[in-house]
């Protein structure tokens, strides 16, 4: 099996794409329906869905920050792994980690969305010579 498509069930669908397309730089359309996707340049899809399009009651989603998934988003070097951290969190994303260099070579953060999904920001730490 490979993955296919990542869904985020949002309830503020709105709110969700503006921060999905103008703030984390997804080509995200969305014609005003309860649901959008796009496809990634890796060929995974990544969609929103409006929870209540669902009509399935018995799901329940968490509060607060959701510490049961997280999407990784790789960036180019570790410097931009802070700036991205400061870029997000001026733009309204939830701080969550602060940037660290972490000994098994990677630099990393993380910092929530709208309604409290995770996202790492990492980027590999270059090798000494």
């Amino acid at each position: 099996m490979e993955i296919g498509a990542i869904t985020f069930f949002v309830k503020d669908m709105e709110k969700m794409v503006t921060f999905y397309r103008d703030v984390m730089k997804i080509a995200i359309e969305w014609e005003g329906g309860v649901f959008t996707g796009v496809q990634l340049k890796s060929g995974v899809f990544f969609n929103l869905c409006q929870r209540d399009a669902l009509n399935m009651s018995q799901l329940t989603y968490p509060r607060g920050i959701n510490g049961t998934m997280e999407i990784s988003f790789g960036v180019p070097s570790p410097e931009d792994v802070d700036k991205e951290f400061e870029r997000l969190v001026k733009a309204g994303a939830t701080p969550v980690k602060e940037p660290i260099s972490q000994p098994y070579g990677l630099r990393e953060s993380v910092v929530a969305d709208p309604e409290g999904n995770l996202l790492e920001i990492v980027a590999g730490i270059p090798e000494e010579s």
